[in-house]
């Protein structure tokens, strides 16, 4: 198994299946990333919503930041809030989402990588860029499996069963689908078991045509909102416009755990 993590399989791939045709794969998947999500920005007014909105709460600023302050706080932001997931709080979720998170960060770079620059005729292997495609893959494999068995909201707060799929799921089984079919390809093929080896090739194609394929019906997006929504967030609360939000009411005194109660009147 220690061995098989270090051989890159797109170069014994590369035997039957020209490494331009990986190349140019690679390369539609990336076109229909962009595609997908340039329709749907149109499509869903997403891209004319934020910027409306950073426009209405410019106006609304009550401070002029620095190009150091908004540097900071972008750099703050992608650091604490994107790169560890930080809004979901300490536990399991958070957890989940980090491993896949940077699990398909991995597998994703390290398959390009591996492809451009280690398959072909006098191409060297990389033991490293091959280890560290099979370790995104299984990290992906964790976090996402985790996430879909154990915390999934309408799960684990609904009471709805594993199997039950919506639109919404497309994503993240799709990834799944990718990673799972994957590692099975590259174990087959290590094996030598050429059948069961093209049977899991042909589904992990299959799953990629599916996950960048289907960015515009998915929540594949999201991972391009999310970060500026969140460094948005953060610039509007350092300026004072609060993303056009009012400001917070104090609470009450009156109200709430901290009542302060009258001692009882003994008559």
């Amino acid at each position: 198994m220690a061995v098989m993590l270090q051989i890159n399989p797109f170069s014994i791939l590369a035997e039957t299946i020209s490494p331009f045709v990986m190349q140019g794969f690679i390369v539609a998947m990336v076109v229909l990333i962009a595609l997908g999500t340039i329709i749907q920005m149109i499509h869903h007014k997403n891209l004319t919503y934020f910027f409306n909105n950073a426009k209405k709460a410019k106006l609304a600023a009550t401070k002029e930041l620095g190009i150091g302050e908004k540097t900071s706080i972008i750099a703050k932001t992608t650091v604490v809030d994107i790169g560890t997931t930080s809004e979901l709080g300490f536990g399991k979720r958070r957890l989940a989402h980090v491993l896949g998170m940077y699990g398909t960060i991995l597998f994703w770079v390290s398959s390009a990588v591996l492809v451009f620059c280690y398959t072909g005729v006098d191409k060297t292997n990389s033991e490293t860029w091959s280890v560290l495609w099979h370790v995104g893959a299984i990290l992906t494999c964790l976090g996402g499996y985790w996430f879909w068995f154990f915390l999934r909201v309408d799960v684990s707060a609904e009471a709805h069963p594993w199997y039950r799929i919506i639109k919404a799921d497309l994503f993240v089984l799709a990834l799944l689908a990718c990673a799972t079919f994957g590692l099975a390809w590259s174990l087959t093929q290590f094996n030598g078991q050429i059948g069961l080896s093209y049977l899991f090739l042909i589904l992990f194609i299959a799953a990629n045509l599916i996950l960048f394929g289907g960015v515009y019906w998915s929540k594949f997006a999201h991972m391009f909102y999310k970060p500026g929504a969140a460094i948005q967030k953060n610039l509007a609360e350092a300026d004072g416009s609060r993303d056009n939000l009012p400001p917070p009411a104090d609470a009450p005194e009156q109200f709430g755990l901290g009542i302060k109660r009258e001692e009882p009147k003994h008559y």
